[in-house]
């Protein structure tokens, strides 16, 4: 197992996950088996519980979606998952009385974990992988070893020379410093970071904004990168042209000439910080470039469509509205907490009466089936057990596996099957008509299915359920264009060249292409898909 290590020292929040990523995509363009593990300092056991408002992890998603790989909660390592590990061998009896102590036992379990994680993280062909690449945040003292520097890109070398002689101070040496930087680095800039940092002008690798981060990993070829890892870490790579690389150009080149939009309207809680929304943000992006639209999203407070909104700020009520009604389609994600439900489930009402292209993702389904038993069935006080526990119409109830006592680890996690129940469900065709599918899950809701029966006689079926057929997975409503909700999270595994059934359909729909597209068998004409060169499309964009 060879081991690359990126890590940051002058601010957070430019580019390591992304490089990271890139590292790793252009290795496993060589054909070799990449996985990824990312260390972070804080003390809590994972982000499960986080406020996105407080704390969003991007590199996870980044990872998989560049590598094309399947991650778990493992992969992500803390401060605090390593010292309750060390902590229950200490209680245990592990340490036969010793006293536990920063070094050697927090460091040992730190390396322990790491690689075991790297030799476990096997892809979906199961092979082990040959290269794990790992991100660390440089300010956990914790941590002991690094290899790359991140510097920003303002052509001055001082933030950067700082950064590499306290790594230097900690015993550690660079073996690429990658320059992050708004304009390609200066010869005699180079230069001067190769002389101070002690390195080779080969080893200074300028990363500067590019159109697409799918450029990033082309940048990164273009200046040398594999040839250094493979003579750096004797990896048994042949230099010859990568067909993986040759589509993340064709790719890049597509994003940068799009001329036709397609406008989405993203009603959500977390809408100040789009940070909150990234892997929904990006699945859209797939299925947009996969169509050949570039892509707009309209976010928009769901609190702001809510009548108390017009009463306290009526312009920001007919702003939010606007925005709405001028979307070419309309999506509701996932969320927690009862602030602004009421105007999701206007934001949803809206969408359904007026034909309106529609998805929603896990809270968004549910509420999808509380605006309908209100506004169909007549149920005024329809509801989620979460939201208003008396109601008389609990349409959305607890599980029962979860402890309402306790936030974290009782949500039903990871991925989980489910089956069609419809031979024309639209969903099993964008799927490619498989009987059953895989996806990821993150809830402690669920529709109440004792109440299946209401909803399917005025037209809303549940098109998927659970192997048991007791938990309601997939709704889609009779006679509407596009209207879809899946209780799962199917953005958890969009990929640029695989986009989601899902979030693909919703595009397909707001661009007035669904129709035609299944029609023809699910296939795209070839001006609308990705093509190689002769002119083919894409198997992945076929059923």
């Amino acid at each position: 197992m060879k081991y690359i290590l990126v890590t940051g020292g002058v601010i957070s929040g430019i580019g390591k996950g992304i490089i990271a990523s890139s590292v790793g995509t252009i290795l496993k363009s060589c054909g070799l088996h990449v996985t990824a593990i990312k260390i972070d300092p804080y003390i809590n056991i994972d982000a499960g519980t986080f406020s996105p408002y407080e704390h969003v992890d991007l590199d996870l998603g980044n990872y998989e979606r560049f590598l094309d790989i399947r991650l778990t909660k493992d992969n992500n390592l803390t401060t605090g998952k390593i010292y309750q590990s060390v902590i229950n061998k200490e209680r245990r009896g592990d340490y036969l009385g010793k006293t536990v102590q920063v070094v050697p036992h927090i460091t040992d379990a730190i390396q322990e974990w790491v690689m075991r994680q790297a030799r476990i993280s096997v892809d979906d062909d199961g092979v082990e992988p040959q290269v794990c690449v790992i991100e660390v945040i440089c300010w956990s003292r914790l941590i002991l070893f690094y290899c790359e520097r991140i510097t920003t890109g303002e052509q001055k070398t001082k933030p950067t020379q700082n950064s590499v002689r306290e790594l230097r101070g900690l015993g550690l040496s660079p073996d690429l410093i990658m320059c992050r930087c708004s304009t390609p680095l200066e010869t005699a800039v180079k230069e001067k970071i190769s002389m101070f940092c002690h390195v080779e002008p080969t080893q200074v690798i300028c990363v500067h904004d590019v159109s697409s981060v799918y450029r990033v990993p082309l940048l990164l070829e273009n200046q040398g990168v594999v040839s250094y890892f493979c003579q750096r870490l004797n990896l048994p790579v042949e230099m010859r042209p990568r067909k993986m690389l040759t589509k993340w150009k064709e790719m890049a080149d597509r994003s940068d000439r799009l001329l036709e939009h397609v406008s989405i309207a993203l009603v959500g809680k977390y809408t100040k910080l789009s940070d909150s929304y990234t892997s929904v943000i990006k699945a859209l992006e797939h299925s947009a470039l996969a169509i050949n639209h570039k892509l707009e999203v309209k976010y928009i407070d769901s609190a702001d469509l809510e009548s108390t909104t017009l009463q306290d700020e009526p312009v920001k009520y007919h702003e939010a509205w606007q925005k709405l009604c001028s979307s070419h389609g309309v999506l509701v994600p996932g969320g927690f907490g009862v602030r602004g439900t009421e105007g999701k489930m206007q934001a949803i009402s809206w969408a359904r009466k007026q034909n309106k292209p529609f998805l929603g993702v896990c809270l968004g389904m549910q509420l999808a089936v509380c605006e309908f038993a209100r506004n169909v069935l007549g149920w005024e006080d329809a509801n989620s057990t979460e939201f208003n526990p008396e109601s008389k119409h609990p349409v959305v109830i607890d599980m029962p596996e979860h402890n309402p006592g306790q936030m974290g680890g009782t949500m039903r996690l990871g991925k989980r099957r489910t089956i069609f129940k419809s031979n024309t469900s639209v969903l099993r065709k964008l799927y490619g008509d498989l009987e059953y599918v895989e996806e990821r899950h993150r809830h402690r809701f669920e529709v109440n299915p004792e109440l299946k029966h209401h909803f399917e006689k005025k037209g809303l079926q549940f098109v998927g359920q659970d192997e048991e057929g007791e938990r309601m997975e997939v709704i889609e409503l009779e006679g509407h264009g596009y209207f879809v909700g899946v209780q799962y999270h199917p953005e958890f595994t969009s990929r640029p060249i695989k986009p989601s059934p899902p979030y693909f359909g919703l595009l397909l729909a707001a661009a007035g292409k669904l129709q035609s597209y299944l029609a023809k068998g699910c296939r795209l004409s070839p001006r609308d898909t990705y093509s190689d060169r002769s002119g083919s499309s894409s198997p992945e964009l076929c059923c």
